[in-house]
């Protein structure tokens, strides 16, 4: 058995597989865009080395796109084999289980299994990473923190990746609302590995959240050199800055950064639609318009309609196509949403029968003109189980008390901006919102 200095056991006998492997690993904890090829080459090296197989297989469940399934179980395959060919460890049985549960679409089960190797193993650094990024797509903001609760007594300043554990600590405070720890953590992580973009992320999330925004622009700006080295996660980081600016109004300034830095390709990936769709969404919001933009967006969501792997992907792609006036294809989009809920497959249909397919149903009201059916205020406290950070959900419950407000509902209105209000200080869409309503008086604050 060889060990990689991440906390990884392997069955390989090929210490140069094992190094190359702690690359691919490396490239997962900083987001840096070469994982996939550091992953090729540790097969050509050693092709039956199963830890690389199996994140292979849960770097495409990741992306949450059907077509990516089928790869994903034939990376399962692979790595079995080499289970089967070599007897195994522990370290490998646990990514080898884990992946099997993310292939049968039971996410919840693969955190249970990650669990299970963090309560053997602590020092495990991609079972930590790979927990907290699961958790992330179900929402578990609870999880995640006692997570990393749990495993950093076993860790201290002289293990290889440290403050890695510490940014995803950091963001796990921050997103239960324990700001000033979560701000102190992220910056102690920063000083123990300087290119952890998360931690960077972390930070960046408690600025938005208490409202700081000068200090949170000169945050990024001088982060720059870190995240801009990231894979696609450089535009989400892009994202956060340019939420800075349009809580200042900056609407010129937005749409620059959009152009040039959150959507600088016409990408595919759910994340990078996620952020354009909010961005551009929001500023329609403050009534700004976007000019065509919505357009290269439609395509997009209009050829992902069919596809319903993950309710936070598929409700961008439904506003996508609510945004464009394609009402045909959004309407295809919830009844496939409506058949996921009815399906039982998986903890996906649970998301869409609990919020997914009501907020896409009130969604989908808006370009039909028919007023929701469903208790706002319930279904925007709903909106945890659809994963995501509380900013990015943020675009939801910022629809819904529009909804309530353009049908003149105070009383919905004021408990959505009430359920709004825990999550962050009053910004300048207390006061949009108050203008539709026609009120004078504020709205809900935070307490």
């Amino acid at each position: 058995m060889l060990a990689d200095r991440f906390g990884g056991q392997h069955s390989s006998d090929d210490p140069a597989a094992v190094v190359l492997f702690e690359e691919a690993v490396l490239g997962v904890l900083a987001h840096r865009p070469y994982v996939a090829q550091a992953l090729e080459r540790v097969l050509a090296t050693d092709a039956s080395f199963t830890a690389a197989h199996a994140l292979k297989g849960l770097a495409a469940i990741v992306l949450a796109r059907g077509e990516l399934l089928a790869p994903a179980a034939a990376a399962l395959h692979s790595a079995r084999l080499g289970l089967a060919a070599r007897g195994g460890t522990a370290g490998e049985q646990y990514l080898v289980d884990t992946l099997a549960q993310a292939v049968e679409g039971r996410l919840e089960q693969a955190v249970i299994r990650l669990d299970a190797r963090l309560a053997c193993a602590p020092e495990d650094l991609l079972a930590i990473k790979l927990a907290h990024s699961f958790r992330f797509m179900l929402g578990d903001t609870a999880g995640m923190l006692g997570t990393s609760n749990a495993i950093l007594p076993a860790w201290s300043a002289s293990q290889a990746g440290y403050g890695f554990v510490l940014g995803c600590h950091a963001f796990a405070l921050e997103e239960n609302g324990e700001l000033a720890a979560a701000e102190t953590v992220g910056r102690a992580a920063l000083h123990h590995q300087p290119d952890d973009a998360w931690a960077l992320h972390a930070v960046a999330h408690v600025h938005e959240v208490t409202g700081h925004i000068q200090r949170g622009i000169a945050w990024l700006e001088a982060a720059r050199p870190v995240w801009t080295r990231c894979n696609n996660f450089s535009f989400h980081m892009a994202w956060h800055l340019a939420l800075f600016h349009l809580e200042q109004g900056c609407h010129d300034l937005v749409l620059d950064l959009y152009d040039a830095e959150v959507r600088p390709q016409p990408t595919d990936d759910f994340r990078d639609v996620a952020n354009a769709v909010s961005l551009l969404w929001r500023l329609e919001q403050e009534g700004v318009h976007v000019g065509d933009r919505w357009e290269e967006l439609r395509t997009i969501a209009r050829r992902r309609r069919r596809d319903t792997t993950l309710m936070f992907a598929a409700l961008h792609y439904l506003m996508a196509l609510v945004a464009a006036g394609d009402t045909t294809a959004a309407g295809e989009l919830v009844e496939e949403i409506g058949t996921r809920a009815r399906s039982g497959a998986g903890s996906q249909s649970e998301v869409a029968a609990t919020v997914g397919l009501a907020l896409a149903e009130t969604i989908l009201g808006l370009a039909r003109h028919r007023p929701a059916r469903t208790a706002l205020d319930r279904l925007a406290r709903a909106t945890p189980r659809l994963g995501g950070s509380n900013a990015q959900r943020d675009v939801f419950v910022r629809t819904l008390a529009m909804i309530a407000a353009d049908h003149g509902d105070r009383a919905s209105c004021d408990q959505v901006m009430a359920y709004r209000a825990r999550l962050r200080r009053e910004d300048r869409f207390v006061g949009l919102v108050a203008n539709r309503l026609g009120l004078a008086e504020a709205l809900p604050r935070a307490s």
